[in-house]
């Protein structure tokens, strides 16, 4: 799969890679917009796991995109072609991992760019770079701002150009909530049954349905709550529900930052993890965390006793602040 090429070429050739996840594509939107607005006529190419290349239809920063399989020594060989193909001047590995940093290298980019080893999961991928930035603000959107600019963006840019999304599934007609209560660790998520308190409260106060989206595959996992509604669907089904829903309520996963990027308003719940480094970005979402809570990252099988913390009646009180306000500011308007 490739988009076609949008802007002309007479710039630099630039591959910037971030193969996932969902969540880490939308933080690094800004950096790369900010590459392509930077080099006139430059020509950007986006490695990605075919999973998520739906985040990146339509970009108007994006002239390519190039898919990334792995599993296999064949589907490796795949890679090194696909990439030694292109000649690229100037390459910025967004997401630090032995994987990337190795599939950066392969394109023999003139010059390639990641964070520090220090600032890595995986430390031995700073081998790969022939250029190591060290970031000093805290959120991931800011710390790709930086590597961007490091590799000469002048002009930056907080744009998140997300795709339209496709309609998948029956919503409600009527304004509703939305909500994925799944996340890639289970110590990140927010206890199920607290979904439905939520619902029933939105429903009897507010005539507010809460719709829970999970994709395919996993509709177990959040059926038979009372007080909700079920929607299945794929990634683009998501980007659709995200921005029809007037609100949504999130755990530190992938949908909660697509809510952030498309600046809904909602509750962002977190636990484990460092919402000054990982928490929705822009401002629209109203974060809450217990004062307990321990920043570990780890990535436990079962719910962090901090998210349990978080009652069902804060965070309908918070949401309810949210939707009043945004309600008052387009009255305003």
């Amino acid at each position: 799969m490739s988009s076609d090429v949008t802007h002309g070429n007479s710039g630099p050739r630039i591959l910037a890679v971030r193969l996932g996840a969902m969540g880490d594509i939308l933080h690094a939107l800004p950096a790369v917009a900010s590459l392509k607005s930077s080099f006139p006529g430059s020509r950007v190419t986006w490695l990605v796991e075919p999973k998520w290349a739906a985040l990146l239809e339509g970009n108007p920063f994006v002239d390519r995109v190039l898919l990334f399989h792995r599993g296999s020594l064949q589907e490796w060989m795949r890679n090194w072609r696909m990439l030694r193909a292109e000649r690229f001047d100037l390459a910025v590995d967004f997401q630090g991992l032995m994987k990337s940093a190795i599939a950066a290298s392969v394109s023999h980019a003139d010059r390639l760019f990641g964070f520090r080893s220090a600032e890595l999961r995986e430390r031995p991928a700073a081998w790969f770079y022939s250029n190591r930035v060290a970031s000093r603000l805290p959120h991931v959107v800011e710390k790709n701002l930086e590597l961007a600019a490091a590799a000469g963006a002048s002009s930056l840019l907080r744009a998140f150009a997300v795709p339209a999304g496709r309609a998948e599934g029956a919503l409600p007609e009527s304004a509703f909530v939305l909500a994925s209560p799944l996340a890639g660790w289970p110590s990140k998520q927010w206890p199920l049954e607290y979904y439905g308190q939520i619902g029933r409260r939105l429903d009897r106060e507010l005539g507010a349905p809460l719709v829970l989206n999970v994709p395919p595959g996993m509709e177990r996992s959040a059926s038979g709550i009372d007080g909700t509604r079920l929607h299945v669907s794929s990634l683009a089904g998501l980007i659709d529900a995200t921005r029809r829903a007037a609100a949504v309520i999130g755990v530190d996963s992938g949908p909660l930052h697509l809510a952030a990027a498309l600046s809904k308003p909602g509750v962002a719940i977190f636990g484990p993890t460092d919402p000054a480094r990982n928490g929705p970005y822009g401002g629209s979402l109203a974060v809450l965390r217990s004062p307990r809570a321990v920043t570990s990252y780890k990535r436990a099988r079962e719910i962090d006793a901090s998210m349990r913390e978080i009652d069902p009646d804060s965070v309908f009180e918070t949401l309810k602040t949210q939707l009043m306000r945004r309600t008052a500011g387009c009255a305003v308007e």
